[in-house]
């Protein structure tokens, strides 16, 4: 049993016990997360693929942590200007999810 979900404009497949790293959701740990976007649904036999949801379909995740990402750095500079350079870092803010059920 899988699922196609979208959440933080991004898609993901999905069964239960996996583990994700999605866009930061404004929840706290250790609370519960229902995703009503659900793209797609197979039970094993059957795929039901929505229009562009599939209607009565959910999946119920529990959130372990929010944090941030490892920093990248950033390098913006115009060709040919000598003194017009900047380096920056950026950390991506995330949520660790954990999927508990998938309900069709």
């Amino acid at each position: 049993m899988y699922a196609v979900i979208e959440t933080g404009g991004k898609q993901y497949q999905v069964k239960e016990g996996d583990i994700l790293f999605i866009e930061k959701l404004p929840v706290e740990a250790d609370e519960t997360v229902t995703f009503d976007k659900v793209i797609a649904y197979s039970n094993g036999e059957n795929v039901t693929v929505g229009a562009p949801y599939v209607s009565g379909a959910s999946v119920e995740a529990k959130v372990l942590k929010n944090g941030r990402g490892k920093k990248i750095t950033v390098f913006t500079y115009k060709p040919k200007k000598g003194s017009t350079h900047r380096k920056m870092g950026h950390r991506q803010p995330y949520t660790q999810v954990r999927i508990e059920a998938i309900k069709g």
